[in-house]
């Protein structure tokens, strides 16, 4: 069956993937490489294949996955009969906010299957990729009339950041909405489940309600694991053969809430560096005083660290800079002392201590000078001092470059991003570097032009956050931005091109 075509009008398909896990609701066609390990199949000869192909563990699985799906319809019948007066967008919002998604144990088979299943009903295809095992994938394209040209990715992670319930004014993924006040509240409502059902409504809506039909094609991606550094997600994606034939020519990812009337746009991350300082030294006695102690040594590093952050965070209270265009360093942990059934052992001084920094760098800071800083000054062999330096992702474009996109008129793409706000009636803020990092840093060293942009205005800014909510009425706004942003840069044909059609 692998390798194969399977069109069967009019049937549902399920997608079987190397693992033995199966995902209704795909297209009857077959994707991906060895890597990945997916194809599909219609439900008429599911079984019988997985008699002859998988284990009956899978047949059993499988006939699961259809009462779980039958049993997650009712549901849904059921829901939507008690939410008669609710608009159908918040609803299905609020259904995908509910799927626990959160590290150290996210859920990605069923947002997955939710996310197919909405792709099946506006009528777009989609594809699983599995580049780890149960690390899913999932990738929605409305094709454009004119293929040939670079097409747009939108893109959004299932992933979320753990959440403290007994810190939370209703559980933290219940999508509690109160009537009074319109709050939605859940871990990831803005980030980033918001965009992720956003750019499904739009397209529902311009395909299905408007007739629209975009001229590039559209691209949805939906990435695991950007919440804990996109190693197994956007990274492997990205020097896919699948990414690759994608031609991509313009990204659009998660950005963050505005507090005022305005939207907020980035065009640039700060790329994040883990710092662990260890120094190790003689033991002694707690009432000694020797040089070159381990915890001295340590000592003497945290106090330069910390006057190298005063200096950085000065600039920005005396309003020079943006946080985002500064370096930031904030110690994380430290880690010393001789453990005792009591705590430790406090009249002896440890022959080892450690402490970690998360470092956040702006594109036109020179990584090579901070390097040698921290050789130099904050942990110097002399002073028996290591270090280790843990980046995560790029810090320059394939051509060597800060890995900014430009937000001027001498990119297109801009201005018919900015075009677009406008006739939605939006406004744009000043552009921004993005205080912290996302996946778009992964399509920015491959040179594609990617702004960072959550429709969320007059919203308290809450991502990683208790009581993290969105507002019902912002939600739906949002949808209408996207809409003409959607419509506007896939309808978007360059004037030398144009011109040569």
């Amino acid at each position: 069956m692998a390798g194969s075509n399977c069109e069967v009008a009019g049937i549902s398909t399920a997608a079987i993937c190397g693992d033995g896990s199966i995902l209704e609701g795909v297209s009857p066609w077959v994707w991906g490489t060895p890597s990945t390990r997916c194809y599909s199949l219609s439900l008429l000869t599911a079984v019988t294949l997985l008699h002859s192909e998988q284990s009956m563990a899978a047949t059993f699985r499988y006939l699961l996955l259809i009462l779980t799906a039958t049993l997650l319809a009712s549901h849904v019948s059921s829901t939507q009969q008690q939410e008669v007066q609710e608009p159908e967008p918040i609803t299905r919002y609020k259904q995908y906010l509910r799927f626990k998604t959160a590290h150290p144990n996210p859920n990605y088979t069923a947002p997955v299957s939710f996310l197919l299943t909405q792709a099946q009903s506006i009528g777009i295809q989609s594809k699983i990729l599995e580049f780890v095992p149960n690390k899913l994938l999932l990738l929605l394209t409305w094709p454009g009339s004119n293929p040939s040209l670079p097409s747009i990715l939108f893109n959004s992670h299932l992933d979320s950041v753990p959440a403290e319930p007994d810190k939370w004014a209703h559980p933290p993924f219940s999508a509690f909405h109160s009537p009074e006040t319109g709050q939605i509240f859940a871990r990831g409502a803005q980030d980033d489940k918001c965009i992720s059902m956003q750019y499904l409504e739009t397209i529902r809506n311009l395909k299905l309600t408007k007739k629209f039909q975009p001229i590039r094609t559209i691209h949805v991606s939906y990435v695991p694991d950007e919440e804990i550094g996109a190693a197994d997600g956007m990274a492997k994606f990205v020097e896919s053969k699948e990414f690759r034939e994608l031609n991509v020519g313009f990204v659009m990812d998660e950005g963050q809430a505005s507090t005022n009337d305005d939207f907020r746009v980035f065009y640039a991350d700060r790329a994040p560096w883990n710092l662990k300082i260890k120094a190790v030294g003689v033991p002694g006695h707690g009432s000694r005083m020797f040089d070159n102690s381990a915890m001295e040594n340590l000592m003497k590093s945290v106090e330069m660290i910390t006057r190298f952050r005063d200096t950085q965070f000065d600039v920005v209270k005396a309003g020079k800079a943006a946080n985002s265009k500064v370096i930031s360093v904030n110690p994380v942990y430290l880690k010393a002392g001789t453990p005792s059934p009591t705590g430790f052992v406090m009249n002896m001084q440890p022959s080892e201590a450690e402490a970690g920094f998360n470092i956040r760098l702006p594109p036109t800071a020179d990584p090579d000078l901070l390097r040698k800083r921290i050789a130099e000054e904050w942990a110097p062999s002399m002073r028996n001092m290591t270090y280790e330096i843990i980046q995560l992702g790029p810090l320059r474009d394939y051509k060597g470059r800060p890995l900014m996109t430009l937000t001027n008129d001498s990119n297109p793409w801009w201005s018919v991003f900015k075009q677009a706000i406008t006739a939605a009636g939006g406004k744009l803020a000043k552009p921004e570097i993005l205080a912290s990092t996302t996946d778009a840093r992964f399509m920015r060293e491959l040179g594609i032009p990617t702004l960072g942009f959550s429709p969320m205005s007059n919203t308290p800014i809450l991502l990683h956050d208790h009581n993290e909510h969105l507002k019902d009425t912002v939600y739906l706004r949002g949808i209408e931005i996207y809409e003409s942003v959607i419509s506007s840069l896939s309808s978007f044909v360059e004037a030398s091109q144009e011109a040569s059609q």
